[in-house]
């Protein structure tokens, strides 16, 4: 049996470097605890930019280009030793690490950022980066469209691990990608929440066969900073949840065994047998003997994409 913790924490809003410090602590918590895989949830570090879903266009410009500058400056630049602290957490605590970040790009513009899912090995390494392929409505005037170079599925000493971020995984193709990896535990971090997203990921455990981590956001309106701007006109309830969790662990088949962990703060844990994925698999392998690949076939460009290509 192997044991797995999703963090359920909010953020310290809109700070990279506290909120860095918070996931290395409640790595080492988790691992204590035994945990060998620990996984928090989409957009972390510093936290998921909630307020798009309130402003209006017409008449909060100003407000949107300040608190985006504000995300921009706490973004991630994993060309630098920003998340440090995070790797030696993980390597510390010998335990597999996946958290969402926003990403800045230093080596393109250097503002724009990306909505990532940062995958840690045990021995501190970046195993993969993983940039959300499309933002979701709203989203897309906050992060970059990512490419499929991070699309992949890592070996690791839990479990061949891959992870889309929330509304990734509705996309059929893109599960595909990952399934026909030999994906074992879908890893799903996200801002949704509710019955509908719960019943998706119950889908993806049927369909794929394979243990599904759902790492939900959580954020209350108290967890916003005191100096977040127009706080009292977007959030007028000081006792708001902004979202309620729903963290959940999903057997493979789509039984729920952990969760939902709704309008709480810690961590959800929970015991999972990984060789029960091949078991599962004998009557329905969906890139398996269940896939006919006479009749179907599925091409992934997984070369980086550049915004900048010159020719001479």
């Amino acid at each position: 049996m192997t044991r797995i913790a999703i963090v359920q924490e909010p953020p310290v809003f809109l700070d990279r470097e506290k909120t860095i410090a918070k996931a290395a602590a409640k790595v080492a918590e988790a691992a204590a605890r035994g945990a060998e895989l620990i996984v928090f949830n989409e957009a972390f570090v510093p936290g998921y930019p909630a307020w798009i879903w309130r402003l209006k266009p017409s008449t909060d410009w100003g407000l949107s280009e300040a608190l985006h500058a504000r995300l921009v400056a706490n973004a991630v630049d994993l060309s630098s030793d920003q998340l440090q602290p995070l790797f030696d957490a993980a390597a510390k605590a010998t335990a597999t690490v996946i958290c969402g970040i926003n990403e800045r790009d230093s080596k393109t513009s250097g503002t724009t950022i990306y909505n990532t899912l940062v995958t840690i090995g045990p021995d501190g390494t970046l195993l993969n980066i993983h940039r959300k392929l499309m933002p979701t409505n709203p989203e897309r005037m906050v992060w970059g469209f990512g490419d499929a170079s991070g699309l992949k599925v890592v070996d690791t000493p839990v479990g061949r691990v891959g992870g889309l971020v929330c509304w990734e995984n509705f996309m059929p193709l893109a599960r595909y990608a990952l399934y026909g990896q030999g994906i074992e535990i879908h890893v799903a971090p996200t801002n949704d929440s509710g019955d509908g997203w719960l019943g998706s990921l119950q889908h993806i455990a049927r369909e794929a066969r394979c243990w599904v981590l759902g790492a939900g956001n959580v954020l209350r309106v108290s967890d916003l900073p005191a100096d977040f701007p127009d706080r009292e006109r977007l959030y007028p309830d000081a006792e708001e949840w902004m979202n309620p969790g729903d963290s959940v662990v999903i057997a493979p088949g789509g039984e729920i065994v952990a969760g939902p962990m709704r309008k709480e703060v810690g961590l959800l844990e929970a015991d999972i047998d990984v060789p029960r994925v091949a078991a599962a698999r004998r009557a329905f392998d969906v890139a398996g003997h269940y896939s006919r690949p006479d009749i179907f076939t599925l091409e992934v460009d997984a070369r980086p994409q550049s915004p900048i290509a010159f020719k001479r």
